[in-house]
């Protein structure tokens, strides 16, 4: 977080991500670190709220100040290009001042692809990847009983 670094988290259904991002966030408070979790779906439609009233602007820099933002099930669904621009403009606004941490089920890799719109997939890409730690969790659900 001193470094303002990204972390992201990959891997399949159940095997922790939630709980590994959830946890990154709980220790950034106990070190002093304003967090905020964000998961994509409600992310999604709170972006097409503020676009609505008008509020589009303070919910950027609202989240430009958090030193610790969590984007929980990235990759899940289909992101419209206003909710790709609005990614796009918080990254930029984080890059190299504070650290996000993303947690999806789908390989880094893949994200591009993801993403549809080439430019904007470079550009999100660019900014997520450039000064990130990668873990990539395995093994099976741990919401199955043993």
């Amino acid at each position: 977080m001193d470094r303002a670094e990204n972390l992201l988290i990959t891997g399949a259904t159940g095997c922790g991500k939630s709980y590994l991002a959830c946890a990154v966030g709980h220790q950034a408070c106990l070190m002093g670190y304003k967090t905020l979790y964000l998961n994509m779906n409600r992310f999604i439609e709170q972006i097409t709220l503020v676009k609505l009233d008008g509020t589009f602007i303070k919910l950027l820099n609202r989240i430009e100040k958090i030193p610790v933002v969590i984007f929980d099930d990235f990759g899940l669904q289909p992101l419209q290009s206003d909710v790709r621009l609005a990614l796009l403009q918080i990254l930029e606004d984080r890059y190299g001042k504070k650290s996000t941490v993303i947690a999806s089920q789908l390989p880094v890799g893949q994200w591009y692809e993801y993403l549809k719109d080439a430019t904007l997939a470079d550009a999100i890409l660019d900014r997520l990847t450039a000064r990130a730690n990668r873990i990539e969790l395995k093994g099976k659900s741990l919401r199955t009983k043993q």
